[in-house]
């Protein structure tokens, strides 16, 4: 059985990353779709509403499933019997970034991590996390971006922050 960690932020998921999973689902038997708690970085959803918001966005698959963890890629990979990790490409850029988390993860793990990388539909190519926290941070449309309930939550979480000031 073919089985693969998909891991990232995912603050927000967006529709790039969801095409990312649906594809991998495609060519693994299951795909654990994992959430980093990134302990440096402020997130604008929780840890256990990341996992829900995917758990949400792929019911419809069922071979994924929604995990999370902290610390290193190759730790969590070795703890899970896990050899394969999917990143997806958006740009040249990415690429530079993720051939050096690859070939740290693979040293990382005495040669048993390997990353599988999948380039981005070009409708999704534009599409970062940060750039969709922004957009909905003022008010923008973000459907073109996330599903709806994503929209939501997230507008929620702007006023919410705006009702602090």
């Amino acid at each position: 059985m073919k089985r693969a960690v998909y891991p990232g932020s995912f603050d927000p998921m967006t529709y790039g990353h969801l095409d990312i999973i649906r594809r991998a689902s495609e060519i693994f038997d299951i795909l654990i779709v994992s959430v980093l708690n990134n302990k440096p970085k402020t997130p604008l959803f929780s840890v256990e509403e990341r996992v829900k918001i995917l758990e949400e966005a792929t019911k419809d698959l069922p071979n994924v499933k929604v995990d999370s963890f902290s610390g290193l890629l190759s730790n969590y990979a070795a703890e899970n019997n896990l050899h394969v990790a999917v990143r997806g490409l958006r740009a040249i850029t990415d690429f530079e970034y993720e051939l050096q988390l690859a070939q740290g993860n693979r040293k990382l793990s005495d040669g048993h991590l390997d990353t599988v990388f999948l380039t981005t539909s070009l409708e999704y190519a534009y599409l970062s996390s940060s750039s969709v926290k922004e957009i909905a941070s003022f008010g923008g449309d973000v459907s073109h971006a996330v599903p709806e309930y994503v929209a939501s939550q997230m507008y929620e979480k702007f006023k919410q922050m705006k009702g602090m000031d």
